[in-house]
């Protein structure tokens, strides 16, 4: 059995109101970082947490209420006063096009995370502004600007994970065409840099279209000579995500309890949610399982419409993808038993490329899980060979376009 892995911090604060000073006593959380996350904001956090004194950012009703939810054990240790904070765990993350639409606010969640020692932010404009008003939060993580392609090299310099939301969203009067050029572009270079930089990184790809992206990223790794297929991601974790939501309201479920598999890619009817798989085991009529299906499809329209064409599903892009960086940074760290759904090189189909629940260990990948894939129900079966036609074209569409650019350059 692997040892537990543990992160601990402090945060300690001294405020003044007039001549009234008020001295804030340390607060001192330790994760266990065996077990699934469930406190960091929604996505999932520890589950063993340790309070050992009150603290003034939760406020007192808050800390008491922690105080009461851990076992008696906890309560009765030793209390420690910090001044400052100092994480156990020190990993480096950098976004890539960190002052965009998702990189704001995917930058923020990082934050957030007690795993994280240094953040770094990239763009090619506008990123100074969004370190500095993160360096005003008192989390643990500190953050860096980096600005234009001739600090994109120090950007990646020792970094753990990448993640990887630049680019453009679609548009209206945008062809898909359009978007795949500016977006493969976009790609290309900033793995490039990757490879040259930080080869041993975790790459998340969260942009468009991720069905051929990561192929191109893949290509790319391997024009450089450092392409580890267990290392390179594609986030689908937004339809994960949304899948859990969805049917959680339809069926009534406490959203903490469901966990629904999504397999194949990330645009349109190559997503396909296995509902038949949803855990609690969920009955479902033939009309929902349709009425679900294709919500979860098309969850992105529903945002654009809603933002009347001024901006696409940037918020809950950022939490999911915030998500995946927490779950890999556990695995990272040593957690055994960390899940999700991502589109990997895989061999579980006759595709090259597919989106299904992997066990991700220090090294990426450790497995990909199959049994997903067994026991479908007959509308998922044809779904699944439905959708294989679209992301096989996408996938050799990416490979495609990395080799053309090869032989052009």
């Amino acid at each position: 059995m692997a040892a537990a892995s543990a992160t601990t911090f402090s945060v300690g604060s001294a405020t003044s109101f007039g001549s009234t000073k008020s001295q804030s006593k340390a607060f001192v959380a330790k994760y266990n970082t065996r077990n699934y996350l469930r406190n960091f904001s929604g996505l999932k956090a520890e589950a063993f947490v340790r309070c050992e004194s009150e603290s003034s950012f939760l406020g007192r009703e808050s800390a008491a209420a922690l105080r009461q939810s851990i076992p008696p054990k906890a309560q009765i240790e030793k209390q420690r006063c910090f001044n400052h904070v100092q994480p156990q765990a020190s990993y480096k993350v950098a976004i890539l096009g960190a002052a965009g639409g998702i990189g704001q606010s995917l930058a923020l969640l990082i934050k957030m995370s007690p795993l994280v020692s240094s953040l770094h932010l990239y763009d090619i404009a506008n990123v100074k502004g969004v370190a500095a008003d993160l360096r005003h939060c008192n989390t643990p993580a500190q953050v860096f600007d980096f600005t234009g392609a001739s600090e994109l090299a120090n950007c990646l310099k020792g970094v753990d994970v990448v993640v990887i939301p630049a680019g453009v969203p679609r548009k209206p009067g945008m062809t898909r065409d359009d978007l795949f050029n500016i977006n493969a572009n976009i790609v290309k270079g900033l793995v490039e840099a990757v490879a040259d930089n930080c080869p041993d990184a975790f790459i998340h790809v969260i942009s468009n279209p991720v069905n051929s992206t990561v192929p191109i990223a893949a290509e790319i790794l391997k024009q450089k000579g450092v392409y580890d297929p267990k290392k390179l991601f594609g986030v689908t974790t937004l339809d994960v995500v949304r899948a859990n939501t969805f049917i959680a309201q339809k069926k009534n479920l406490r959203l903490i309890d469901v966990d629904v598999p999504v397999v194949g890619g990330h645009a349109g009817i190559t997503i396909l949610p296995l509902l038949s798989k949803t855990k609690p085991s969920t009955t479902f009529t033939d009309e929902e399982v349709q009425e679900l299906t294709v919500r979860i499809q098309n969850a992105r329209t529903e945002v654009v419409e809603a933002k009347a064409g001024a901006g696409s599903a940037t918020l809950s892009m950022a939490y999911a993808a915030a998500r995946f960086v927490e779950s890999s940074l556990r695995a990272i760290h040593g957690d055994a038993d960390v899940y999700e759904c991502t589109y990997v090189e895989s061999n579980l189909t006759e595709l090259p490329f597919f989106a299904s629940r992997v066990k991700l260990g220090r090294n990426g990948v450790e497995a990909l899980i199959s049994f997903d894939l067994k026991g479908l129900t007959e509308y998922e079966q044809k779904a699944l060979e439905a959708l294989k036609p679209e992301l096989k074209a996408s996938i050799e569409k990416g490979i495609a376009y990395a080799k053309k650019e090869t032989v052009t350059a």
